[in-house]
């Protein structure tokens, strides 16, 4: 009977999961074991692959004239992108997790003890629940290609690595090395991942099952116990260098190993404020894996998996991450409109942010890009903006010098509009001024006319201007659509797309299909000023500046915030962004909005002093002083007298009057959008409100933090800030109507 014919029988009397794994036997002796989740586009581990695979590992074991293994994906672009978050949905306590987390160590420790060699041949994602079956295994070859990405990013769901990868890991790469990959949630690319010792070798990918197979013939059994000192790996890994054998000899005695530790949590706590529990209970039971042994490591993680699933900030976290897995599949057009093809862009603009644009342009989507800006000097800004990108990329060896070359030449530059005509898609990314971009509307418009090609899309960049005025004597308003990007570019991960009500659905499919092409996170929001994101955060900002003038100190307001969990604090994201912007934003925004909306007189005071922050060397801060590391930028000495006839000499606010008033009042915002159709799901706004601006990731975004508190208590507290401080506090109506709801549905957002 051949090969064909007997795995055809074994599959069909095989039990439910039996589908996914495929072993074949070679001449030589060397098995393949080759796997598939049927009807996904990428392998997770699902409910039904720990018996599918224990049944396929006892075959091996009792088969004895394998004399090598070899683990290769049958789904190209992914070899196992960690478990099926869906897992979670069907268990309802610690214990039910932590089960999941002991049968998953059970079968990679049942894949380590097997009497031959096994081989990771590792093509695409290998991620999670995926590197840990790697991990298992004696040798992991990867193949060199853009798909392939190797990591541990529990710690994005709040959780820890849970099949062995919080033991097996740093006795691989050293502790630092693992415990950088376990707390971040970073990928590596091939190259990194060998440099790291995560892997033995990157071989193009025609070449990655031949290279598996050859190593599974040569290569003898590891284990934890015989594999080389820590001494020995960090000479692998550094050549023998002073700062990784030094870290290497902390990590071989116990006192070293706790200094490690120790530091560890002090940089973590830095960070992360005791908001996000995963990243603690990773680092324990690390150590308690060293300290009292891989078997009570091994415990240790099942039991802080079971109970991290458990709680609210994973459960938060998990919500992020179905809405972002559902958003990408998101048209926000009907199935049958079809976007146009894009296949050249032009920016306008060669600036911090349209040189951003371009450069995640060619990077993301692979398409070239022309780029104008009105004089040489500014475009050899932009041009020098993009190399430097990809330098950097080149340097972290994320792709090759050859490769960032190609890159590079998919760039060209101009002053004025030729080339830009020929463009699907061009973007304009100057500053806040209508008049300039209804002028470089009708100056594209005109260029692709010259070419005859009037489906050209003209977006723009705009972070408060309504799309609809900017498109207002244009030719084709069908064609304008709003791109909203977020500095820096290439590491924010939101676009916001605004549509107006002439915009067509085919220029909406054609924006979303591009921005999803670039990377980003693509949410669609109706026209008006300040859009979603920039409404949102504007009465946040303006009440960390009247914080301010009622006596708060800046760097009282900005600590206060980033201990709740803001990443930067208003007074720095001012400074970053320039107080004169934000006082640019403000008259357009209180003219639709009245007067919660309004700017404190102190910003146009500092903008009037020529504090317009880190641009002009003083804002908020002084930034004309030098400071040595790890020290604090200095308040701007300056302000105290800008502020004084502000001030009432009251009471000054304390931290928690700060995190509640400004915190609110985002939330309260957002509700506004959605009260006025801004945005349509409270899904899109938390995920806008994360991935543009920051809010509380831990929460899961302004709507989930509002259910998570009670929307008849977060009422409650505006409508008591309301009575102190003025109308701004009003309930948004959205949530006046749920407050007074009867079921218990109709006041969440969320089921």
């Amino acid at each position: 009977m051949s090969t064909a014919t007997a795995t055809k029988q074994a599959a069909a009397s095989a039990p439910a999961g039996d589908d996914i794994f495929k072993l074949e036997k070679r001449d030589d002796g060397i098995a393949v074991l080759r796997f598939a989740v049927p009807g996904a586009s990428q392998n997770t581990i699902k409910a039904e692959f720990a018996d599918a695979f224990d049944r396929v590992l006892e075959a091996i074991e009792r088969d004895t004239e394998i004399i090598g293994l070899v683990l290769i994906s049958d789904k190209p672009g992914s070899f196992m992108a960690g478990a099926d978050i869906g897992l979670f949905s069907q268990v309802k306590s610690a214990a039910e997790v932590e089960a999941l987390s002991l049968a998953g160590q059970a079968g990679f420790k049942r894949l380590s003890k097997l009497h031959v060699p096994v081989v990771a041949a590792i093509d695409g994602s290998c991620l999670g629940g995926g590197l840990e079956m790697a991990l298992a295994c004696d040798v992991r070859i990867a193949a060199d290609t853009p798909a392939t990405a190797l990591g541990v990013p529990e710690v994005m769901l709040g959780l820890l690595p849970a099949a062995g990868g919080t033991q097996r890991l740093p006795r691989l790469v050293g502790i630092p090395a693992a415990l950088d990959l376990m707390l971040t949630g970073r990928k590596l690319r091939p190259a990194q991942a060998k440099k790291l010792g995560l892997v033995d070798g990157v071989v193009p990918p025609e070449s990655l099952l031949d290279e598996a197979i050859r190593r599974a013939r040569s290569a003898g059994k590891r284990s934890l116990t015989s594999s080389p000192s820590v001494i020995g790996r960090a000479r692998e890994r550094v050549g023998g260098g002073v700062a990784g054998l030094t870290a290497a000899a902390l990590e071989d005695n116990f006192a070293g190993r706790r200094v490690l530790f120790d530091q560890a949590r002090k940089q973590l706590r830095a960070k992360t404020h005791g908001h996000y529990p995963a990243p603690e209970r990773i680092i324990d039971v690390v150590a308690t894996g060293y300290a009292k042994g891989v078997k009570a490591g091994y415990a240790a993680e099942a039991r802080a998996f079971g109970e991290l699933a458990m709680t609210e900030v994973s459960k938060s976290l998990r919500h992020v991450y179905h809405a972002t897995e559902a958003l990408k599949k998101a048209t926000f057009v009907a199935k049958n409109v079809k976007p146009r093809e894009v296949r050249q862009v032009g920016v306008l603009g060669a600036g911090l942010m349209g040189a951003g644009i371009a450069a995640v342009t060619i990077d993301k989507a692979g398409l070239p890009v022309r780029l104008k800006d009105v004089s040489d000097e500014g475009l050899a800004r932009g041009m020098q903006q993009i190399n430097a990108f990809y330098a950097k990329r080149v340097a972290k060896k994320a792709m090759t010098r050859a490769q960032a070359d190609r890159c590079r030449y998919q760039v060209t530059g101009t002053t004025d509009y030729s080339g830009i005509g020929a463009c699907d898609m061009v973007i304009e990314a100057v500053f806040e001024d209508l008049e300039l971009k209804q002028a470089m509307l009708a100056d594209v418009e005109a260029a692709a006319d010259a070419r005859g090609n009037s489906d050209c899309i003209f977006a723009t960049n705009t972070s408060s201007l309504p799309i609809s005025e900017i498109a207002a004597k244009a030719k084709r308003p069908e064609n304008v659509i709003g791109l909203h990007y977020f500095s820096p570019v290439e590491k924010m991960p939101l676009l916001e797309i605004i549509a107006t009500e002439k915009t067509s659905k085919k220029t909406i499919a054609t924006a979303v299909a591009f921005g999803k092409a670039q990377g980003k996170t693509v949410i669609v929001v109706g026209d008006g000023p300040g859009f979603y994101t920039t409404r949102a955060l504007s009465p946040y900002l303006n009440e960390a500046s009247r914080l301010l003038a009622e006596g708060a100190g800046v760097r009282q307001i900005d600590e206060a915030l980033v201990n709740h969990g803001f990443p930067v604090g208003p007074m720095t994201l001012l400074d970053e962004v320039g107080v004169d912007v934000g006082v640019k934003v403000g008259p357009i925004l209180e003219a639709a909005f009245g007067e919660r909306m309004s700017a404190p007189n102190a910003s146009a005071k500092m903008i009037e002093a020529g504090h317009l922050g880190r641009k002009s060397g003083k804002g908020f801060y002084d930034y004309t002083v030098k400071k040595k590391k790890g020290e604090k930028r200095p308040v701007n000495a300056e302000l105290e007298k800008l502020l004084a006839e502000e001030r009432d000499g009251g009471r000054r606010p304390d931290d928690a009057e700060i995190v509640e008033r400004c915190t609110l009042l985002f939330a309260n915002e957002a509700a506004h959008c959605l009260s006025e159709q801004i945005i349509t799901e409270p899904m899109h706004g938390d995920i806008g409100a994360i991935f543009g601006l920051g809010f509380l990731p831990f929460t899961g975004g302004p709507f989930r933090y509002i259910d998570t508190m009670g929307v008849a208590l977060f009422v409650d507290r505006l409508n008591a800030l309301a009575d102190k401080h003025g109308p701004r506090f009003e309930p948004a109506p959205i949530l006046k109507t749920m407050a007074k709801a009867q079921s218990e549905s109709h006041r969440r957002f969320y089921s």
